[in-house]
C-alpha cells in the first residue's frame, strides 16, 4: 500500500530563465505562503543576470536556495535536475511552478492540503479547467489551443485528468522518483504530459486541485511552435503504443479463453 503521510519537508521548484524581474516577487509570495518550505530557483544561465539575483536572495534567506545549470536546456530537465537535487536531501514531496507569477502563491496551502487529506494524494495538479479553475488576461486562442491540447490529451490517453498540461503541481518525492527512474525524453510542456501519464498508469492517486491562472505580466512566454509540435507529436506516439499494448492484451486473453476452453473440451 501506498504510504501518504504528512508532508513536513517540501521544497519548492522554480525554474528560471530571463526572470529577473518577476522572481523577486515571486519569491516573497511563496516564502510568504509556506514560509515552512524550501525553495530551489533552477536557473538555466539566463543572460538577464537571474542567476545572479537569487543567489542574493539565497544570501539573505537560509530557505532559498540556487542550483545553476549551464545552458537553456528546456523545462523537462530544468525539473529533473530540481527532483534530483530534493531527493537528495530527503525531501517528502517538490512542487513545481513558474517563476512568471502566472501560478499564485497564495494557492499553495490548498495544494499542499490535498496531497494529506482524506486518503491523500501523490500528485495534486492545480488546474484551470475542472470546475472552480479559471484564466484570466489570457487571449481566446490561448484558450482554444489550451482546451484543445488538454482535450486531445485525455481523448488520445484515455486519461481522466482536464489539464494534464498544468505545470503548478505537488508530487510526493518517493512516488515521483519511480516515476522518472526511466528515460524522460521530454523538452517543454510535454514533460507535465509524460509524468501524468507515467503516473495514472503506475495506479498513482492523481488529484485535481481549482486554480486562478494569471497570464504574466512580466516578460514574454515560453511557449513556441515548436514545444506545440513536440507535445502533438509525442502524444500521438503515447497513444499508438497505448492501442498496440491494449490490443496486445487484448489477444492475449483471447489466447488463454479459447487454450481454457479446448481443456474444458478434452
Amino acid at each position: 500500500m501506498t504510504s501518504r503521510g504528512p508532508l513536513r519537508h517540501v521544497c519548492v521548484c522554480i525554474p528560471t530563465y530571463q526572470e529577473r524581474d518577476s522572481l523577486p516577487e515571486v519569491l516573497r509570495r511563496v516564502r510568504a505562503s509556506v514560509p515552512h518550505a524550501q525553495v530551489l530557483v533552477i536557473d538555466d544561465a539566463s543572460p538577464d543576470g537571474t542567476g545572479e539575483l537569487a543567489e542574493q536572495a539565497a544570501a539573505r534567506d537560509p530557505h532559498v536556495h540556487v542550483l545553476h545549470r549551464p545552458g537553456k536546456e528546456g523545462l523537462g530537465p530544468a525539473y529533473l535536475a530540481g527532483f534530483a537535487w530534493a531527493a537528495r536531501r530527503g525531501f517528502d514531496a517538490v512542487v513545481e511552478m513558474d517563476a512568471d507569477g502566472s501560478h499564485q502563491p497564495e494557492e499553495l496551502p490548498s495544494l499542499l492540503a490535498a496531497a494529506e487529506q482524506g486518503e491523500g494524494a501523490d500528485v495534486v495538479i492545480g488546474s484551470r479547467w475542472v470546475p472552480g479553475g479559471s484564466v484570466h488576461r489570457w487571449p481566446w486562442h490561448r484558450r482554444v489551443l489550451s482546451v484543445g491540447a488538454n482535450t486531445y490529451t485525455r481523448l488520445a490517453l484515455g486519461l481522466s485528468v482536464h489539464d494534464a498540461t498544468a505545470g503548478f503541481r505537488v508530487y510526493r518525492l518517493p512516488q515521483l522518483t519511480e516515476l522518472v527512474a526511466g528515460t524522460v525524453a521530454s523538452q517543454g510542456y510535454c514533460f507535465q504530459v509524460d509524468l501524468t501519464r507515467r503516473a495514472v498508469d503506475a495506479g498513482l492517486r492523481v488529484v485535481e486541485v481549482p486554480i486562478a491562472f494569471v497570464e504574466r505580466v512580466e516578460g514574454t512566454s515560453k511557449m513556441t511552435g515548436s514545444i506545440v509540435r513536440e507535445a502533438v507529436v509525442r502524444v500521438g506516439v503515447w497513444a499508438l503504443e497505448r492501442r498496440t499494448r491494449q490490443l496486445g492484451e487484448h489477444l492475449a486473453a483471447r489466447g488463454r479463453s479459447r487454450w481454457h476452453h479446448l481443456e474444458e473440451a478434452t
